[in-house]
């Protein structure tokens, strides 16, 4: 495996014109052998408390476990713009999402983050993969994560169910009124401008009635409702299932380590597990 460092974040203008004008000849079969390093990042107190408002969190030193993602999304666009990867990035869609962190961070420590692309595999439904991503305090790897795409075609034989398909969190313990500019809100802030998320007639375009939410809000927002009860050290597995449409109402509900977002009539956006 290759690594190339970086000197700062990439230009997601420049690589989203590039997905698009490049995803013509896009048909390879594997994923390039190539891990990006961004070392020295500091984080943005005001960025920072743009996503804690946005997504629910309080005003803390430590970062919410979820924040890391945001500052690599970037680094994982230009992976999945490389001329090596294989699928369009437009249709790529996330399905399961795991992050682990060993301690806290705190926003005053600076980071680094390596980023990768790891297993390609079959899916009921075409092909998957995961883009894993490593944050760094001194060398030391105190946070990491794996976020798994799907990208749709010729149905594959199944393999074992990974994740938290299963889960069961029981009886709703709040409702949360999402407004139909929450998808732009959150693309502000992390970055993804993928446009169902922005404009109804683009949403529309690819099957849905509106807009959507992103799906790392959608656990982030999960997440902090359990602000102030989590440990130190620890995992959080998301799958994702149905879009969240945008307005909506959707009902949040909790049963020991085990969670959910699900819509009113009970059809599951998302089951989440903790460990």
């Amino acid at each position: 495996m290759s690594t190339i460092e970086l000197s700062g974040p990439p230009n997601l203008a420049a690589l989203y014109l590039k997905a698009v004008l490049s995803a013509p000849t896009r048909n390879g079969a594997e994923l390039p052998e190539t891990e990006y390093v961004r070392p020295d990042i500091v984080v943005d107190r005001d960025h920072l408390a743009d996503y804690n408002r946005t997504c629910g969190f309080g005003m803390r030193d430590e970062l919410p476990v979820t924040y890391p993602h945001v500052l690599s999304f970037a680094t994982a666009v230009r992976l999945m713009t490389d001329p090596e990867f294989p699928f369009p990035l437009a249709g790529l869609v996330h399905i399961a999402n795991s992050i682990t962190q060993y301690r806290p961070l705190l926003v005053t420590e600076p980071l680094t983050q390596r980023v990768r692309l790891a297993d390609h595999r079959p899916h009921p439904k075409g092909r998957q993969f995961d883009v894993i991503t490593d944050t760094l305090v001194d060398e030391h790897v105190v946070w990491t994560e794996s976020s798994t795409y799907l990208r749709r075609g010729e149905p594959n034989e199944s393999e074992p169910k990974r994740g938290v398909e299963a889960v069961e969190a029981g009886e709703a313990v709040a409702s949360w009124r999402l407004p139909a500019d929450l998808g732009r809100r959150y693309a502000a802030i992390a970055g993804d401008r993928n446009p169902i998320h922005l404009h109804p007639w683009a949403a529309k375009a690819f099957g849905f009635p509106r807009t959507i939410a992103h799906g790392m809000w959608s656990k982030a927002r999960c997440v902090a409702a359990f602000e102030g009860r989590l440990p130190e050290a620890y995992t959080v597995d998301v799958d994702f299932a149905k879009p969240v449409l945008l307005p909506s109402t959707v009902e949040f509900s909790a049963r020991g380590a085990d969670f959910a977002l699900h819509s009113r009539s009970g059809k599951p956006h998302l089951r989440g597990r903790f460990s």
